[in-house]
């Protein structure tokens, strides 16, 4: 995936992209939730870390693009408010499975801590650092 694929993946996931009827936006990380078909898809998750490892050089530079930023800012947000909090609309209608929600915080402390370590730029072991948690969860997905 080079950086225009990603760039375009990460608008659709964050349903900021024009084409509203774009398969990846009907169907990607926030799209699903809205409305909930009661399925996560995981393949969401993967390819949204895949897209911060794409991206990881854009968020060493002195001016981070901030539509990257702001999608990212905005799955994380809106899928915590929409499906995490009690108060959310899946929560609040019982949408969402307790196993489901857990799973998808999981992702969502995941998402943002790439991002803060990218962010950061320590430089070198930075990718190892900012993907450690994902890695160890790719693993012990894999042994399950």
């Amino acid at each position: 995936m080079n950086k225009e694929a990603a760039f375009f993946l990460l608008k659709c996931h964050a349903f900021a992209h024009n084409d509203l009827e774009h398969e990846k936006m009907q169907h990607g990380f926030l799209g699903i939730l809205r409305p909930f078909c009661g399925e996560l898809d995981e393949r969401n998750f993967h390819e949204l870390m895949e897209i911060i490892e794409v991206l990881a050089d854009e968020f060493r530079k002195a001016e981070v693009n901030r539509d990257i930023l702001s999608c990212l800012w905005s799955i994380c947000q809106l899928a915590r408010a929409w499906a995490i909090d009690s108060s959310g609309m899946l929560q609040r209608n019982n949408f969402i499975t307790p196993e489901q929600s857990a799973l998808l915080e999981e992702w969502l402390d995941m998402i943002p801590y790439a991002v803060m370590v990218l962010l950061e730029g320590e430089g070198e072991g930075e990718l190892d650092e900012a993907f450690w948690g994902y890695r160890e969860y790719v693993k012990e997905k894999g042994r399950g």
